[in-house]
């Protein structure tokens, strides 16, 4: 049985230099959802490539013109490149480096197009999966088992959903939840759009869409996010972000479930749930006259915190930190290798990151990465990597105060029994909590309260 791969939702940038390929390439992917753009004379826009899935096809005419280099570019757009030339399609490295390896010679046939696209859709697709995979929801703690409980009992609702939470809290994670778990809405697409970065000028032909030839440029019909949403769940992050002026236009189409694309008449019906996102006090922003206080009320139909990684603690963000390091490590090396040193663990759960989960996985990436390429816990390395997060992030008011205590003012009895107790036990939490008759998270709490810190964490390592 023969299978095909349906291409959907797509956008593709062509950049054709000397070449005339742009409309050969709409003309070949007219049947499919795709948008075809040319990009010799606009900036591609990073945010546009990270909701949409994405891909470019370039002239290698354009590298004699030494406009692009390609480490740059897909450092800069991180989407894939298929390089169109007209010399053999051999690889020659000296005609294309290595990095070229997705290529089509200048005459490409209209099948030969759309089998490169697929293969490339597969890939993303493939790429998609794993991270949404690897990328579970870990809830040891109260606070965030609460959370996911309020997630299944609002999940399969029709009504709009104002989730609050700090930078980094995972608030798009939890949006995915609520879709997943939707039983009608859940089957249809999810489309995330951060409000705060679209474009001056370009709110309504993202939103709303455009019809083929209603401005110049316009070479194909466009869905707008509404649209894109249909029958799913639009997620709009950063929803303070909006002015008002777009606020009100976003109200129009909520309360009329339906939308109208640029250049036509013909208004479209729409049936998707919302989910919008924050890290403002919306109620705030009513009070000061930044956000409409009608559109406010229409979004907070259900209201979901998500706490901090402080407030979740240092079991979440214990659990986190070694799934994050298992991903980048990866099982089987990591499998090699002892388990994660105490004093590692006891250093993630007592660093404060004002980023949130976010910021503890690009310092799980930065650790990872040392050891997958030394193959070893390194504690001085560790360590370095360690002072540097600490260093780079402000310090809370809170910790500023509590160091500024005077010491006369804590139970220096208590504080001297748990120093002693680990002296006597070589510094080791597990042993010197068996020693006092209490838990080794209690103890790491006297610890932290006491401002009793690790000096040797090397020779723990072993531990």
């Amino acid at each position: 049985m023969r299978t095909t791969t349906k291409i959907e939702e797509l956008d593709i940038y062509v950049w054709e230099g000397k070449a005339d390929i742009v409309d050969r390439v709409a003309r070949c992917m007219a049947s499919f959802d795709v948008e075809v753009i040319r990009a010799d004379d606009i900036a591609i826009s990073p945010e546009r490539t990270a909701l949409r899935p994405s891909l470019a096809i370039i002239s290698v005419s354009v590298i004699d013109s030494g406009a692009l280099i390609l480490r740059d570019w897909q450092a800069a757009h991180g989407i894939p490149v298929v390089w169109v030339g007209a010399a053999p399609r051999e690889h020659d490295p000296a005609t294309y480096p290595s990095e070229y390896s997705h290529i089509l010679p200048l005459d490409f046939t209209c099948a030969e197009l759309r089998g490169m696209v697929m293969k490339l859709v597969l890939q993303m697709r493939a790429h998609s999966a794993k991270t949404h995979e690897s990328d579970a929801m870990i809830a040891n703690s109260e606070c965030m088992q609460a959370l996911l409980h309020e997630v299944d009992t609002f999940a399969d609702c029709d009504t709009s959903v104002l989730v609050h939470g700090e930078t980094g809290v995972g608030k798009e994670r939890i949006a995915q939840l609520l879709h997943e778990k939707h039983s009608r809405y859940g089957q249809g697409p999810f489309v995330a759009v951060n409000c705060g970065a679209i474009p001056d000028g370009l709110f309504e032909s993202l939103f709303f869409g455009h019809s083929k030839g209603s401005f110049t440029g316009a070479v194909v019909a466009h869905k707008g996010y509404f649209e894109q949403a249909d029958g799913g769940t639009l997620f709009l992050d950063e929803i303070g972000d909006l002015p008002l002026y777009q606020q009100v236009k976003l109200l129009r189409v909520l309360e009329d479930s339906a939308v109208t694309r640029i250049g036509s008449a013909t208004p479209v019906k729409l049936d998707f749930r919302l989910v919008a996102a924050t890290n403002k006090l919306l109620p705030q922003l009513v009070k000061d006259g930044t956000f409409r206080a009608d559109l406010y009320y229409r979004l907070a139909v259900i209201e979901l915190k998500i706490p901090s990684l402080e407030e979740r603690g240092a079991v979440d963000k214990i659990a986190i930190f070694k799934a994050f390091i298992a991903q980048i490590v990866g099982t089987e090396r990591l499998a090699a290798l002892p388990d994660l040193p105490y004093w590692l663990a006891d250093a993630v759960a007592d660093t404060y990151f004002p980023g949130n989960v976010r910021e503890l996985r690009n310092l799980a990436e930065r650790i990872g990465v040392t050891v997958r390429q030394i193959g070893a816990w390194d504690a001085a390395r560790l360590q370095r990597l360690l002072a540097l997060a600490r260093t780079s992030q402000p310090v809370p008011a809170e910790s500023v105060a509590e160091v500024l205590v005077d010491r006369s003012k804590w139970d220096m009895a208590e504080r001297n029994r748990v120093l002693a107790a680990l002296d006597a036990n070589g510094w080791r939490r597990q042993d010197t909590a068996l020693y006092l008759g209490i838990s080794r998270k209690v103890l790491w709490e006297k610890m932290r309260k006491y401002q009793i810190f690790d000096e040797e964490p090397e020779t723990r390592e072993s531990e």
